[in-house]
C-alpha cells in the first residue's frame, strides 16, 4: 500500500523557506508515514488540481504578511477550495491559518480570522518573535508565536477546538468544509530547535502538538 501524500507549499507567499521546510519535517515524523513533497513556485510539483486530487493533505506554512501573500495564492483560492470540498484536507500554521479565513482568504472557516496580538486581554503586544501559552486540550503549554491569528467562527457546528489562548480566544482548531476538513493554528507546532535558538527564546520544541492537529484532521 502506498504512503498518503502529503503537499507543502513552497514558494514567495511563504518566505523564508524554512518555514515550509519546518512543516516537511513535522509530516514526516507523523506515524501515518507519509510521502511529502513541496508544491508551488519554488516545489517538485505544481499547485494545480491535478496535484492536489492526489494528495491526503495539503499544508500552507507560515512566514510574510498576510496581503502579499494572499496576492500571490488568490490564483489558486478556487483550486484550494475545490480540493478541500470534495474531501481534502487542509493545514495552516500561522500565514497559512491567516489565509484559511476570508478577508482576504481561501474562505476555508465559517468565520474569519484576526490577529491575536490586537485581541481584548492578549497576552503580547509584539510581531517579534516570542513565546505565548495556550491551553491545548485543556493543558498549559508555551508555543513559538510571531503574530498569530485567531479564529472568530459564525458557527462552531462540527467544530473541534484544540487549543485557545489566556484571553479564551481560539488558536487551533479541526472544522468541516464541504466533505473535507481544515485544521489551523496560530502559534508554531512546527517550529524547530534553531527556531527558538535564533531568537534567544528558551527551547521548548511542541512536534507533539503539530501530530495531535495532522491526527485530528485526518481522523474524521
Amino acid at each position: 500500500m502506498s504512503a498518503p501524500l502529503a503537499l507543502v507549499y513552497k514558494g514567495p507567499a511563504a518566505r523564508p523557506t524554512a518555514c515550509s521546510d519546518a512543516v516537511v519535517s513535522l509530516l514526516r515524523s507523523s506515524p501515518r508515514r507519509f510521502d511529502v513533497r513541496y508544491v508551488g513556485p519554488d516545489g517538485e510539483l505544481p499547485l494545480n488540481a491535478k496535484t492536489l486530487a492526489s494528495a491526503a493533505i495539503y499544508a500552507q506554512p507560515g512566514g510574510g504578511e498576510l496581503t502579499p501573500a494572499y496576492r500571490r495564492m488568490r490564483k489558486h483560492r478556487s483550486t484550494i477550495r475545490d480540493y478541500v470540498a470534495l474531501g481534502g484536507n487542509y493545514l495552516g500554521f500561522c500565514l497559512g491559518g491567516y489565509l484559511a479565513g476570508a478577508t482576504p482568504g481561501f474562505g476555508l472557516l465559517t468565520g474569519d480570522t484576526d490577529q491575536y496580538i490586537a485581541s481584548k486581554g492578549a497576552t503580547t503586544g509584539t510581531t517579534d518573535d516570542t513565546l505565548v501559552e495556550v491551553l491545548w486540550r485543556g493543558r498549559p503549554r508555551r508555543m513559538f508565536f510571531q503574530d498569530g491569528p485567531v479564529f472568530l467562527l459564525d458557527s462552531d457546528a462540527g467544530t473541534t477546538v484544540l487549543a485557545r489562548y489566556p484571553n479564551n480566544e481560539i488558536a487551533a482548531l479541526v472544522a468541516p468544509f464541504g466533505k473535507g476538513r481544515v485544521a489551523v493554528v496560530g502559534p508554531h507546532p512546527e517550529a524547530t530547535v534553531d527556531w527558538y535558538a535564533d531568537c534567544g527564546l528558551p527551547d521548548e520544541p511542541n512536534f507533539d502538538l503539530g501530530l495531535d492537529l495532522i491526527e485530528t484532521v485526518m481522523t474524521p
